[in-house]
């Protein structure tokens, strides 16, 4: 039997990993796009064309691919729903990506399809001069309405503070429109939606649990894989693991969803991969949408297949190739399985990286570890800092038994990285 051909737009790392543990010998990957976080493989970022760029993928693949995808929030998603859309192929619908992708419409949206979940919000440029423009009273949760991994995403006490974390210098300010650049440049030919994304929204802070419910969309039928909680770094919105299965009491989790689905038939999202946030108060009851990711949640992907025995790299496949996607679950001996970040809060280098016979020890004894790393030293480091407001350097997938067998699993990788201890670790500040 022939074997499938997929063109992954933008890959991501775990992406690759993934396809690379095997199983997938019946398709054939072929990739297109470049590493935004790596030199000098980002610096097509200044000269990056999304509309040509779209143009040349539709040129060279038609009649040639069985099916496109990315998990890529940045430019990604929305190019590969463009390449899709013009080759006839199975994919979320372009407009809905731009909704979903670009914060104020988004917010926009949930709020006519579900006023009483979407906190108070308002819209304002970078350059904002006036405190009464904003729109919003402080305190208040500020984010680009075009980004993604909360980049420049902070809590604001007062007018000041805002002015503070949007001085940029020059080559910042370069890279922020370089950024939302290509969004900006697809979102005419999708939507008649004329506030570009170089803007800021200003959103009422929320309090709760914090929830990621993951699923997908085929032939407008919703299925869920599953919701995982989010844990941040105590004092900080600094993401440090991401646990499956929630904690959630089920009743909860049935609100949520439904109102998924509400969301997702309300927003005309027919087809494909989607990964929403959400907060629940366990004091007021309340649900509460974050946002809406059009696509699947890949650190995340692994965490449902250790536990329950699904594979959502080969439901988005076979999704994306017009296939049925097989949703069958088995027995896999683990009850919890975890996304665990290591970052600094201090803004300081690690000393040293991780020895690749060090990682090959590992990985023997824990093959079913996903590792990833990112280092990184001086501007890359400091822009890390000031728009994420600490720096994360590793990400550790793994499942288990039990959580405390878990922990320790994930202690005793960090020690034989060499990641633990004070210098490599940090501390959060409080804020």
């Amino acid at each position: 039997m022939a074997k499938k051909r997929i063109l992954v737009v933008f890959p991501k790392e775990w992406d690759r990993e993934a396809f690379a543990r095997g199983g997938f010998e019946d398709y054939e990957f072929v990739e297109a796009g470049f590493d935004l976080f790596r030199f000098p493989s980002n610096a097509r970022l200044m000269t990056f064309d999304a509309r040509a760029f779209v143009e040349g993928l539709v040129e060279r693949w038609r009649g040639r691919i069985d099916g496109v995808f990315s998990n890529n929030e940045y430019f990604g998603a929305l190019i590969a729903a463009a390449v899709a859309d013009r080759l006839g192929l199975p994919g979320t619908p372009p407009a809905v990506v731009v909704t979903a992708q670009h914060k104020y419409y988004a917010r926009l949206e949930q709020r006519r399809i579900a006023p009483g979940a979407v906190p108070a919000f308002s819209v304002f440029p970078y350059g904002v001069l006036e405190p009464e423009l904003v729109g919003l009273p402080f305190p208040f949760y500020v984010k680009p309405v075009r980004a993604t991994f909360s980049v420049l995403a902070r809590r604001v006490a007062n007018f000041a503070e805002l002015r503070r974390h949007l001085s940029f210098s020059m080559l910042e300010e370069l890279i922020i429109r370089r950024l939302v650049k290509p969004f900006n440049d697809l979102m005419p030919a999708y939507t008649d939606y004329t506030l570009d994304a170089h803007h800021l929204i200003a959103e009422e802070p929320v309090e709760g649990m914090e929830v990621n419910l993951d699923g997908y969309v085929h032939e407008g039928r919703v299925t869920f894989l599953g919701l995982s909680d989010t844990v941040m770094f105590p004092g900080t919105d600094a993401f440090e693991r991401f646990v499956y299965p929630s904690r959630v009491p089920p009743a909860v989790q049935e609100r949520m969803r439904e109102l998924a689905e509400l969301l997702l038939t309300g927003m005309g999202y027919r087809h494909g991969f989607f990964n929403i946030e959400l907060f629940w108060n366990p004091r007021t009851d309340r649900l509460s949408i974050v946002e809406l990711n059009p696509r699947l949640a890949s650190q995340l992907a692994g965490l449902y297949q250790r536990v329950e025995g699904i594979d959502p790299h080969r439901m988005l496949l076979e999704l994306c190739t017009g296939a049925t996607p097989d949703t069958r679950r088995a027995p896999t001996g683990c009850a919890i399985a975890a996304s665990l970040v290591s970052r600094r809060f201090d803004g300081r280098p690690l000393k040293r990286a991780p020895r690749e016979a060090e990682l090959a020890s590992v990985r023997a004894r824990y093959p079913d570890a996903q590792i990833m790393l990112y280092f990184k030293r001086g501007r890359s480091l400091a822009r890390e800092m000031k728009w994420l407001g600490s720096y994360r350097y590793a990400v550790i997938n793994l499942g288990a038994a039990s959580e405390d067998l878990l922990n320790h699993r994930h202690a005793e990788i960090l020690n034989l990285l060499r990641l633990t201890g004070k210098l490599a670790q940090g501390a959060p500040q409080p804020r």
